[in-house]
């Protein structure tokens, strides 16, 4: 066994795994693992700069898994960002005040690196695995970037585009003065709509959508849907991981959340308070996923970017 520690900092949240991982039987036992909204890219798909206040936001995140580290005594630590720290031009003030606090470098990986982990992380589990035939196509909805990958044992294609929750909140259903467009309007809606079939055309240019027989859903858009398909009271993550939601039901929940204002959203008992804003735009890209390639359903995983990254270090 191997004691790491991953870190995954995106552009809505920074998140920790501390696990023993042995990469011989291919298990991985979770010692720590939390996730904290920093929305790290406020503004930047507009300013194309990090704000100061959500620097700071992420630094506090990172002075508390620093603690956590020490704590538990990992071996090898790895600090992944991605979308937003790639699009910033301040982003060199973003890597030195990681390396400050947690004495390693953030790498700036590139969306394909991003697909990859995640890949990894995601399907790792569902080898031999009844009714999860391959290849999977997996789908990682950030808040900048959506990732896209098909793979079966190993990965055979992905493709990174510029449609998340965060990004597509901030272009569509924001005002210009910062405030959010609750409920918005049918217009907007298209017009986010426009948005993600673009951003689908660019990834099927390269990525084999179609020929997927298993969808396989990632990141907090998606495990917020399930936890509302599933009727839960409170956040679960074992019984979300693994849960199938279908096409149906994601199209339900996708117009409620797009209806609903701000408290009626915020009044869901799963609901984080950091993506009461940003759900309603990151159900639709799951929606218009699932419509895309003619998905029935989509298998939830709670394993992802961060599991890929540790077993990267394993």
């Amino acid at each position: 066994m191997t004691r790491v520690a991953a870190i995954d900092c995106g552009t809505n949240s920074i998140r920790l795994l501390v696990a023993d991982a042995d990469p011989v039987t291919g298990e991985i036992e979770d010692l720590d693992r939390r996730m904290t909204i920093v929305r790290l890219g406020q503004g930047v798909d507009r300013t194309g700069r990090l704000a100061p206040e959500a620097l700071e936001r992420t630094f506090a995140a990172c002075r508390e898994y620093a603690a956590v580290i020490k704590e538990l005594g990992a071996e090898r630590l790895r600090f992944v960002a991605t979308s937003a720290s790639r699009d910033a031009e301040n982003r060199a003030d973003f890597v030195r005040g990681v390396v400050d606090i947690l004495g390693v470098e953030p790498e700036v990986i590139s969306g394909d690196q991003e697909a990859e982990f995640s890949f990894t992380g995601a399907t790792k589990e569902l080898t031999g695995h009844d009714g999860h035939a391959k290849p999977y196509l997996v789908v990682d909805i950030g808040g900048g970037s959506t990732e896209f990958v098909v793979g079966d044992d190993s990965v055979l294609a992905a493709r990174s585009v510029d449609i998340g929750c965060v990004r597509m909140t901030e272009r569509h259903l924001t005002a210009d003065d910062g405030t959010i467009i609750d409920p918005p309007t049918l217009g907007r809606i298209t017009a986010i709509k426009a948005d993600i079939n673009a951003a689908l055309d660019e990834a099927a240019a390269s990525v084999p959508l179609e020929q997927a027989r298993t969808l396989v859903g990632l990141a907090g858009s998606v495990t917020t849907v399930a936890a509302v398909a599933l009727g839960l009271t409170e956040y679960d993550s074992s019984a979300i991981h693994h849960s199938r939601i279908s096409l149906e039901q994601v199209r339900e929940i996708t117009g409620q959340l797009l209806a609903a204002t701000h408290a009626e959203r915020a009044a869901i008992p799963v609901m984080h308070p950091g993506r009461v804003d940003v759900i309603g735009a990151g159900a639709l890209v799951l929606l218009q996923i699932m419509e895309r390639i003619g998905a029935q359903e989509v298998v939830v995983s709670e394993h992802d970017i961060l599991d890929g990254i540790a077993w990267s270090i394993a």
